[in-house]
C-alpha cells in the first residue's frame, strides 16, 4: 500500500480536531469560514469537479477505499451533505449507509459488527450517515439502551466503560487505515437555535412534514447531554491518521462546501493512480486494437 499522507492545506486543517485542550463551545457553528456565499458556491464546484476525476483514479486502481464518517445531531444536514457533495460521483463507486435504530441481528453482534459489514469495497467511497459513534453518543445519554446489547446499563456509570469503547473504536479505524481503508470523520455542527428552526420549518411546510419527528423534539430536550457526549468522543477518537472535523452547520452552503474540501484533501492525499498496463498486457491490448483496426 501507498504511504499514508495527511493534508496540510486547504479548510481541513482550521476545521481538525486536535485532543489536547478540545472543547466543543469554541466551536462557532455559524462561523462562515470567511467565505462569501459565491466564493463557497465556486470553491465547491470545483472541488465537486476535481471529487470526480480522484473517484475514477480510486475506482479504477481497485486498491483502497474512503470512509467518510458524518455524525451531528438530528437536522443537521447529513442527508444534504450525501445530496449535494456525493451527487456528481459515479454511483458504481460510491455506497451510502444510515444507521438507524439497531436490529435484532445487529444487537446480538458486538456494537461495532454493523459497521463492519457496511464498509466500502476496494476502489469505492462509502458514506456512514450517523455510524459506530452512535453507541458512545445516543446510548451515552439513554445508557438503558444497553440492556438490548445484553450490557448491563448501570455500567455506564463508570467512566472506564465509555474509555473502553473509544479504545475498541479508535483500535478498528486504526485497522482500517492499515489495511487501506483512509477514515475521515466528519461532525456536523449545528447550534441549538437553528435545529429548532429547521424543525419548526420542516412540521410548517407540508412537503417537509414526513421528516418532522415528535422523537426528534424529545431528543431536542437532551441537549447539553449530547453536546457533552459528541465532545468526548471527538477528543477521544480524533487521532493523526483518523481524524475528526468540526463542520460549522448553521449555514448548508457552508457545511456542504467544507465537507466537499475536507473529502477532495483526502482523496488528494491518497493520490489514487490509474493502473499501468504491464509489458505483456500492452502487447496484448495493441494485438487486440491491430484485429479492430483490420476489420476495417
Amino acid at each position: 500500500m501507498p504511504p499514508i499522507a495527511s493534508p496540510d492545506a486547504g479548510l481541513g486543517p482550521r476545521l481538525r480536531v486536535r485532543p489536547h485542550g478540545f472543547r466543543l463551545a469554541d466551536r462557532d457553528p455559524a462561523d462562515d469560514l470567511g467565505l462569501s456565499r459565491a466564493e463557497a458556491k465556486a470553491r465547491r464546484l470545483a472541488d465537486l469537479e476535481r471529487l470526480g476525476d480522484l473517484q475514477e483514479r480510486l475506482y479504477a486502481e481497485g486498491a483502497r477505499a474512503l470512509l467518510v464518517v458524518l455524525q451531528g445531531v438530528d437536522a443537521a444536514g447529513k442527508d444534504g451533505v450525501v445530496k449535494h457533495v456525493l451527487r456528481g460521483v459515479d454511483p458504481q463507486g460510491v455506497s451510502v449507509t444510515a444507521f438507524k435504530e439497531p436490529t435484532r441481528t445487529e444487537l446480538e453482534h458486538d456494537f461495532l459488527w454493523r459497521a463492519q459489514v457496511a464498509l466500502p469495497v476496494r476502489g469505492c467511497i462509502g458514506a456512514f450517515n450517523r455510524s459506530h459513534y452512535e453507541e458512545v453518543l445516543v446510548v451515552r445519554v439513554h445508557p438503558e439502551l444497553l440492556a438490548a446489547e445484553h450490557v448491563d446499563p448501570a455500567r455506564a456509570r463508570d467512566p472506564a466503560f465509555w474509555k473502553q469503547r473509544f479504545h475498541d473504536i479508535s483500535t478498528w479505524e486504526r485497522h482500517l487505515t492499515c489495511d487501506g481503508t483512509r477514515v475521515a470523520k466528519l461532525f456536523l455542527h449545528l447550534s441549538k437555535a437553528e435545529q429548532r428552526r429547521r424543525f419548526l420549518a420542516r412540521a410548517e411546510e407540508p412537503a417537509k412534514l414526513w421528516k418532522f419527528s415528535p422523537g426528534d423534539v424529545r431528543e431536542h430536550c437532551h441537549w447539553d447531554a449530547y453536546q457533552e457526549a459528541y465532545e468526548a468522543a471527538l477528543r477521544a477518537t480524533s487521532t493523526a491518521q483518523e481524524p475528526w472535523y468540526v463542520i460549522p452547520a448553521d449555514h448548508k452552503w457552508v457545511a456542504r462546501t467544507a465537507a466537499a474540501a475536507i473529502i477532495v484533501e483526502h482523496l488528494e492525499a491518497m493520490d489514487p493512480r490509474f493502473p499501468v498496463p504491464s509489458r505483456e498486457q500492452r502487447a496484448e491490448m495493441e494485438a487486440a486494437i491491430a484485429k479492430l483496426r483490420a476489420e476495417g
